[in-house]
C-alpha cells in the first residue's frame, strides 16, 4: 500500500509518497490512486521506491507544465521534463524546503 501527501507551493506541488507495508509489488500499480493535483503547476516527486514506480508516476503526471524528481544526494529536485517555455530547464536542480 502507498500513501501520498501533497504540499502546495506558489509555483509547484510536492508529491511525497511512502510505501506503508514491506516491499511494493508491481501488481499494486493498478491500484494506485494519485491525489487531486493542480495541473497548472509543476510537480516534484519525492519518496523511496522502485524505479518502475517512478516511471509509472512520471507517466501519470505528464500533463503538468514540468516534472522533477527529488534526489537527497543533491538536496534538490532534478527537472526531468517540461512542457512550457516558462518552466525550469531540464537538468536544472531546484532547491526545495525540507
Amino acid at each position: 500500500m502507498i500513501k501520498f501527501v501533497v504540499h502546495n507551493y506558489e509555483n509547484y506541488q510536492l508529491l511525497k509518497f511512502d510505501i506503508l507495508e514491506g516491499v511494493m509489488e508491481p501488481s499494486e500499480l493498478a491500484q494506485i490512486k494519485i491525489p487531486e493535483l493542480d495541473h497548472s503547476k509543476g510537480i516534484i516527486i519525492s519518496g523511496r521506491g522502485p524505479i518502475w514506480l517512478y516511471a509509472f508516476l512520471t507517466h501519470c503526471l505528464h500533463p503538468h507544465p514540468w516534472l522533477a524528481i527529488y534526489d537527497p544526494r543533491l538536496n534538490g529536485a532534478v527537472v526531468i521534463e517540461r512542457h512550457s517555455k516558462k518552466a525550469p530547464k531540464v537538468g536544472n536542480i531546484l532547491m526545495i524546503p525540507t
